[in-house]
């Protein structure tokens, strides 16, 4: 019998697969968009999808078992305060999985998994941000 196939070991332990997809569901949350290789991808789907769901509910209980997966507060505040009422009318499918070529080193499937609906202002606003106050912070010395 063909016991624990449920999902893709990906060639790591469960702490490094655990702490892998939580800071990529915190970089596809703050970016709405991300490049990773297919394998990655299709894992990811189904973790964010159930991450989505829990920022649908918006109760205090959903918001610590999204907490307890993430580990970053300012991804699970944007799950609760924007991704949750974005997709409140939505019944599910919240992100998708597009191919994109092949990796120049080794060949391997790439893709990239975003959100449905998304918006294209997200992707890099933190790090144009970064780079802004850091300018500031210069000019003003």
């Amino acid at each position: 019998m063909r016991h624990g196939t449920g999902y893709r070991k990906l060639n790591r332990t469960h702490e490094h697969r655990k702490a892998m997809f939580a800071n990529m569901a915190a970089s596809l949350i703050e970016h709405e968009q991300i490049k990773t290789t297919l394998p990655k991808a299709k894992e990811m789907k189904r973790i964010i999808d159930k991450l989505i769901t829990l920022g649908k509910r918006g109760d205090l209980h959903a918001r610590r078992l999204a907490a307890s997966e993430i580990k970053q507060d300012a991804a699970v505040a944007k799950l609760f305060e924007t991704l949750g009422p974005r997709y409140k009318e939505r019944q599910g499918g919240y992100s998708r999985v597009l191919k994109a070529g092949f990796r120049y080193g080794d060949a391997a499937p790439m893709a990239i998994l975003e959100l449905v609906d998304r918006d294209p202002a997200a992707k890099g606003a933190g790090d144009k941000a970064r780079v802004a106050a850091e300018e500031a912070a210069a000019a003003a010395e």
